[in-house]
This record gives C-alpha cells, structure tokens and sequence, in this order.
C-alpha cells in the first residue's frame, strides 16, 4: 500500500511565539486550534475520532505512531445495508477524525496489521486533516503541561499562515452533536442519550446492557420524553456555554429518574445542581489519570481530555458528596446525589481507547435503572 507521506516541511508555531520545524503527513493545508496531548501508546483511530477532541490539535507523547494503519469503516463503503440509521462504527468512536491536527515523534510510514485499510497518512488526507512529524513531542508536553494543559496553536505549510483560533469560545456541541433522534437497540430498558460529543463505546456499553438506547441532539426538550435512565454524555468545549440543556437538566432532577452524567456531562449536572465549573491550572491530559472512590478508597486509572474542573464545594450539603477524587491534585472527579439516583463521573468509564478500569460504573447506573423500572412495573 502506498502511503502519501512525505519530507514537504512544515512548521509547527505556538501561541507564545515557540516555532517546531516538521514535515508533513495527512492532508497538505494549514490548520490551527488548542493543542493538547494524549500519552496513550495504542488506540490512534479511537482517539482521532472523539468529538471530545473537536477543534484541538492532538500531539501523542508516545513516540511511534501509525505502525498498525487504521481499519475500514464500514458505513462508508457501497454497501447499503451498513448505512442504516442507528449503526455503529465497530472501530471508531464517531463518524469522522474530529481532531484539527495531529503532532507525533516518528511516523511509520510501512504499517501492517490484518484489519488494515489505510495507512494513517492516507486516512487523514481523506478527512482533510493535517500531521506533523519530527517533533519531540515528550518535550512539547511538558511545555503545555506548565501552561495549564494546552496552548494555542497553528499548523502551517510552506509559505502560509493562517489566524489562531480559540475553541473554547464556540459552542462546539452542535458542530458535533447528531441533528435529530436517533433509536439504537431493542432492550428492555430505555435510555435516553443527550449528545455534546457521544463517543460510540458509550452506546456499545449501554447496548451491551439490555437497553433502547434514544439519543437526542445537544438542544433538544428531553423534559417531554419517556425514559428509564438518562445519560449526559461527554463532549467539547466551556460548559458554560450551554445554558440550554442546563435548564432541562435542572427540570428532570426534581423526579427520581436516574441521570449519569459523563465529562461534560458531569459538569453539567454540577451546574445544574448550584456548582460552579472554572479553568484548571493543570488540565487534566491522557490515559493515566489516577483517581480514588471515596467511599472505598480503590483507586482507578482513568482516561481524561479536560481543562475545566467543578468547584463542588457549594454542592457539599445533605444532597450531594464528593464521588472521586483526582489523586494528582485533589480535583472533584465525580458526584453523587445522597437519596436521588444521580451520578457523575468527570473521566471515561467507556475509555476507548483505554483503560477499562471503571466500566463498572454503567452496572452502577444500570442497577439504578433497574430498581426503577421495577418498582414501576409494580404499580401499574
């Protein structure tokens, strides 16, 4: 398989003026955006294409990346009967590389594995997506770590330049949110998705779990909608901006329906709740973030791409409670309700890529869901 990379130079140049000689894979455009990191060393195609990620150029501190290619697909090859609404990329974690750029150390420009399509070159020329190599990527992210975690950037090709760009002042949810409902599975028990940025795994650990799952855009009324649990699923950008679904959120907490908040989900349940969100001083990057069950004391590594973080401390009365904890700088990492079924979780349970180590908070919701669900089927 041929593969379009090459030695076309490029240049990577940061908000503070810190400029990284490169050369180019991918697509061959300029782009800029926030620029983050992600220390996993697997899992390039999950990651690339998390809405999470949306309006961010991801730099991987692991140093060769591309050695496996990324596998097909299937909703977009000619074969009609995957292009069905409510199908689910076994590969991928939404439809398309959300990323606006992608940094690496190495790039392995002869990969191989069996379930290969592309070469990852080819596939982010495909989705007009540019990369960068030859960069000490280890370095750059100790360089955003003293930032807070990220930094502006820009991607640029010989002889071009473009504007910074500043994601966190858009509403990304509707870039990357679906536009209508959408029915996955025939369960027994019926979830309601709202969708900031759902990553697939979400669905696959709910599926998996005997659930009809209904996901509905960002924006929409789900205060009108039957349901047996609801899931505020992850996705990009400042929660404050989405003064929205924090009303609707506000007006389900006051029946006993469960709600499981993930990511941006979890900060939004906290503002709904009377927290308040704000800016880390130390982003909350990669596949290794430790945190610990308060009630347990198990600690658990989990899979984090955050920069705000929930100021709990007005929620600490006889309603709520700290769920977990950061283990690297005491950050609030979850809730949970006292009496309600409500709960949420600043990290990844579903991960994808990696670590699995908490999806067992899915049974936690499910139980919740279940005990419902029964106690309705009771009394009718």
């Amino acid at each position: 398989m041929k593969d379009n990379s090459s030695n076309k130079k490029a240049m990577l140049i940061l908000e503070d003026g810190t400029k990284y000689k490169a050369f180019h894979f991918g697509a061959s455009v300029s782009s800029s955006g926030e620029i983050v990191f992600n220390t996993a060393m697997t899992g390039y195609p999950e990651s690339l294409t998390d809405p999470s990620y949306k309006g961010q150029i991801l730099t991987y501190t692991y140093p060769m990346i591309g050695n496996y290619g990324v596998p097909i697909d299937l909703n977009n090859t000619d074969d009609t009967t995957t292009k069905k609404e409510g199908y689910i990329c076994p590969f991928y974690e939404s439809d398309k590389i959300q990323v606006s750029g992608l940094i690496i150390s190495y790039y392995s420009n002869r990969p191989f594995h069996w379930n290969m399509t592309y070469t990852l070159s080819d596939w982010l020329e495909y989705n007009g997506i540019p990369g960068l190599y030859n960069i000490d990527t280890r370095s750059l992210a100790k360089k955003l770590r003293k930032k807070g975690g990220s930094m502006l950037g820009k991607i640029l090709m010989e002889k071009e330049n473009i504007p910074f760009y500043d994601p966190n002042k858009e509403n990304l949810a509707k870039q990357v949110s679906i536009c209508k409902k959408v029915i996955y599975g025939k369960g027994k028990y019926k979830i309601l998705i709202v969708d900031f940025g759902l990553k697939n795994n979400i669905l696959r650990c709910l599926l998996a779990r005997n659930c009809t799952i209904i996901r509905v855009p960002w924006n929409y009324d789900f205060t009108k909608e039957e349901y047996d649990g609801l899931v505020l699923s992850n996705g990009p950008g400042n929660p404050k901006l989405y003064k929205v679904p924090i009303y609707y959120i506000r007006k389900v907490m006051k029946i006993d329906k469960p709600i499981f908040g993930i990511c941006l989900g979890h900060q939004l349940l906290g503002i709904a709740a009377g927290g308040k969100t704000y800016k880390l001083e130390y982003a909350h990057r990669g596949v290794n973030q430790p945190v610990v069950l308060i009630n347990t004391r198990q600690h658990f590594i989990t899979s984090q791409n955050h920069s705000f973080g929930l100021d709990y401390t007005s929620l600490l009365s006889i309603e709520w409670k700290v769920f977990f904890k950061n283990l690297n700088d005491n950050t609030c990492e979850g809730i949970i309700h006292n009496s309600k079924p409500f709960f949420s979780v600043q990290f990844h349970p579903e991960a994808s890529c990696g670590p699995m180590d908490t999806e067992f908070l899915f049974d936690i919701f499910m139980k919740y869901v279940i005990r419902r669900y029964n106690k309705q089927s009771s009394q009718e």
